[in-house]
C-alpha cells in the first residue's frame, strides 16, 4: 500500500474541546497547513507577534506531509493581523481572541480524510468488513512510529535525559522526547499482553471509557463483562513519579518492563520539567467510520479517532495481511 503519496492524501482537523470565547489576551489562530511541522508554524506564529515561541500553545502536533487544521493560541497578537498575514505553506482561516493559553491534549478529537493507494484486489474487498471489526471490537491504541521522530531515537534520548544528560533550553521539546520514552514502554506493554481486549486480570488496571478514569482490577470476572461490552479496557503504563501502579503478577511484569527499557527507581524528572505518568486505554474505537473506492486500486478512508491516537495505526490494521498459518 502507499499512503501520503500526495499531502492532499492525508487530511487531518482538530475537533477543539471548545470554541474561542472572544475575548482576551491570547488569539486562538486556525491554521491550515501543507508539508510543515507544527513546531515550524509556532515558530513563524512567534515572530509575527514578536514573542518566543515557547509562548504559542497547541493542543498536539500533527504530520508534516499532509494537509492538517489545528488551532495556536498567540499572545498579544491583533486578529486582524493573524487573518491578513499570507505565507508559503500555511494560512489563517479563523482568528478570535481567547483568555488562556492553548495546553497539551485540550482538543476533542482529530478528524481524518485519507486516500491509500496501490491496494491489492483482495484487500480492498475485505476493507469494508475490516474497518466494521475494528469499529465493533477496536483498534489496539498504539503509539505510530512516527512519536519516535525521524532517526528514530527520540526514546533513547529520554532515557538519556532521566540518566542526567544535559537537558538545553527548550523544555517542551525534553517534554515531547520523554513522552517518546513513555510512547516506547506502552507499545513494549502492548505487545507483551497476552489477554484479549475484552479481558482483564486481578491486579492490572482498567480504564473506563465513558469518563477516562482508571481502577485496579479486582474482581476480573466481573470487569471482563464489563469489558466485553466495551466499558472497560486493560490501560497499559506511562511512567511517571504518580503512576497509578498495578499490583501482584501485573505490576511485577511492569517493573520488570520498566527496568528494561531503562526507567530508573523512583523516576527523577530533570529539573524544570514534569513527569508525572499516566495510563492509556489498550484498543479505542474510531467514529465515524467509512471507507470507498476512488480508484481500481485507491480506498478513501473517513474516521475520527481521540486525542492522542493514530491515524497510521488504523491504516495498518486495516490492510496489514495476517500471517499465512504454519
Amino acid at each position: 500500500m502507499l499512503l501520503r503519496a500526495t499531502p492532499e492524501d492525508f487530511v487531518v482537523e482538530e475537533v477543539p474541546l471548545y470554541p474561542p470565547s472572544g475575548e482576551g489576551e491570547h488569539t486562538f489562530v486556525y491554521v491550515e497547513k501543507r508539508g510543515r511541522t507544527t513546531e515550524e508554524i509556532a515558530r513563524a506564529l512567534g515572530r509575527l507577534a514578536d514573542v518566543k515561541a515557547r509562548d504559542i500553545g497547541y493542543a498536539g502536533r500533527k504530520d508534516r506531509v499532509a494537509v492538517t487544521r489545528q488551532w495556536f493560541s498567540v499572545p498579544g497578537l491583533d486578529p486582524a493581523r493573524a487573518l491578513a498575514h499570507e505565507e508559503e505553506s500555511f494560512r489563517v482561516l479563523e482568528a478570535r481572541r481567547h483568555g488562556h493559553k492553548l495546553r497539551t491534549g485540550q482538543l476533542r478529537a482529530n478528524r481524518f480524510e485519507l486516500i491509500v493507494r496501490e491496494l491489492e484486489p483482495d484487500v480492498m474487498a475485505a476493507a469494508p468488513g475490516r474497518l466494521e471489526r475494528l469499529v465493533s471490537e477496536g483498534m489496539p491504541n498504539r503509539f505510530g512510529e512516527q512519536r519516535f521522530g525521524r532517526e528514530g531515537d527520540n526514546a533513547a534520548r529520554g532515557r538519556e535525559l532521566l540518566a542526567g544528560a544535559p537537558l538545553g533550553r527548550d523544555r517542551r521539546a525534553a517534554r515531547f522526547i520523554l513522552s517518546a520514552l513513555q510512547s516506547e514502554i506502552f507499545n513494549a506493554w502492548l505487545d507483551a499482553r497476552r489477554l484479549g481486549f475484552d479481558e482483564l486480570e486481578e491486579g492490572e488496571i482498567a480504564w473506563i471509557h465513558e469518563s477516562g478514569a482508571c481502577f485496579v482490577v479486582e474482581d476480573a470476572a466481573l470487569e471482563s463483562e464489563r469489558a466485553a461490552r466495551f466499558e472497560l479496557s486493560p490501560a497499559g503504563p506511562l511512567p511517571g513519579t504518580r503512576l497509578l501502579e498495578a499490583v501482584g503478577a501485573p505490576g511485577d511484569r511492569e517493573r520488570a518492563l520498566f527496568e528494561a527499557h531503562g526507567i530508573p527507581d523512583p523516576i527523577v524528572p530533570p529539573r524544570g520539567v514534569r513527569l508525572r505518568g499516566a495510563r492509556r486505554p489498550a484498543r479505542i474505537r474510531p467514529d465515524a467510520a467509512s471507507c470507498e473506492a476512488v480508484a481500481p486500486d485507491a480506498l478513501a478512508l473517513h474516521f475520527t479517532l481521540p486525542p492522542g491516537s493514530y491515524a497510521t495505526v488504523l491504516v495498518n490494521a486495516l490492510f496489514t495481511k495476517p500471517e499465512p498459518s504454519a
